[in-house]
């Protein structure tokens, strides 16, 4: 047997820029559908022996002196790891126990600075939870005076938003899904109900066949928060019910909306043929919902692109993936088309999601929850939720 480390403490060394040859054990479809920044692709069966393939292992090792071996769940890894540990001692070899499953749940815990001449006074903070593998982003919205907060758009990892909330003395007091998600598994209503609050849905969402219990959210409803209030506005477009989020009018949860690179894709639920309409609801809700906010307001979206690489496209891991509502309309491209052409352009939204369909199922509470490796099997591959992505 060899040592092994945590998918944590692997993202802690990818972070650090510590030297080592991270080598991917699986299938090459696997290893090209996703992998782990750096990784490079070796594919061995737990069965396999070592010997005829050592020098093109070497070759791939090349001049590092510490080997990481990671594959699916951790058995081809650790296989291969011991065969080249007991092979030589030129290499320093560790395993990733749980492998990219345990990989797909690596979370980072950001805390979202709101600077600027309109900075909040008072208790309100931000906590951003980013989900590193697939880029998903959920937020904690607190008035830490009164200990209070909301969760938005969690994940199924749950137990990711209560220790964020723990760690900060926080009761959660409600718990929203800003649209029914295509790309990733809802822990919104296990959440609530785990915790027995409230669990919030856009009232459009009663058109979706959801079969979840949920109070419904209206345009210009507004949830408080302690002292910190949150608008709901409806913004349809990448899905009929969309909803995003004003915070204090500070910030704003936008969700599949607008993300700091993009916006977001729209014939997941309109369909090819009817995806122009939900184009066109989409330009309606980014300039008249999202623009007529000030200018510094900080944009909180609900994903950022992760390519196959599992590289950020935008930002860096542990740092706050925002933008500004100004910024935005500086540097995102389709936010400057005219209507026609912004519908043209998002004609060609690219991949959808892997599995998106059935994770809709999951999501409207047709189908139970997945057993987490199978949710994982589910999820696997790019969030693909904005156009383009």
């Amino acid at each position: 047997m060899i040592e092994t480390i945590s998918a944590t403490h692997l993202a802690d060394r990818i972070d650090r820029g510590d030297r080592f040859a991270l080598v991917d054990t699986r299938p090459a479809d696997s290893y090209e559908a996703w992998h782990a920044p750096g990784a490079r692709h070796f594919p061995f069966e737990p069965t396999e022996a070592l010997d005829a393939r050592f020098d093109e292992l070497e070759a791939l090792i090349g001049d590092d002196d510490e080997v990481v071996t990671i594959c699916g769940k951790g058995v081809s890894s650790g296989t291969l790891g011991a065969h080249l540990a007991r092979s030589t001692d030129a290499y320093d070899v560790t395993a990733v126990a749980g492998g990219m499953n345990d990989w797909s749940t690596v979370y980072h815990e950001v805390s979202v600075p709101l600077e600027g001449p309109r900075a909040p006074q008072g208790g309100l903070e931000v906590v951003q939870l980013q989900r590193r593998a697939k880029g998903c982003l959920s937020y904690l919205i607190a008035d830490t005076d009164a200990k209070a907060a909301i969760v938005v758009d969690a994940t199924a990892d749950t137990d990711q938003v209560l220790l964020a909330a723990g760690a900060r003395g926080l009761a959660i007091e409600g718990v929203i899904d800003t649209h029914v998600h295509a790309d990733h598994v809802s822990g919104g209503p296990a959440l609530a109900d785990r915790l027995g609050v409230p669990y919030y849905l856009p009232e459009q969402a009663l058109g979706r066949a959801v079969h979840h219990d949920f109070e419904a959210l209206a345009d210009g409803q507004v949830l408080t928060v302690g002292d910190v209030e949150v608008e709901v506005r409806h913004t349809p477009g990448h899905t009929s019910e969309m909803i995003s989020l004003v915070v204090d009018d500070r910030a704003v949860c936008t969700a599949d909306t607008l993300h700091v690179d993009s916006v977001g894709r729209t014939e997941l639920e309109f369909g090819e043929a009817d995806a122009e309409r939900g184009a066109r609801l989409l330009h309606g809700s980014l300039h008249e919902q999202l623009h007529s906010l000030p200018g510094d307001a900080v944009v909180l979206p609900g994903h950022v692109a992760v390519g196959t690489d599992g590289a950020f496209r935008s930002g860096s891991p542990r740092t706050p993936i925002t933008t500004t509502i100004g910024e935005a309309w500086q540097s995102i491209e389709a936010l400057s088309l005219d209507e026609d052409d912004f519908v043209e352009m998002l004609a060609d939204a690219g991949a959808k999601p892997t599995n998106y369909e059935e994770i809709l199922t999951v999501n409207r509470g047709v189908e139970g929850q997945p057993e987490p490796s199978d949710r994982v099997t589910l999820e696997i591959g790019p969030n693909n939720c904005s156009a383009g992505s």
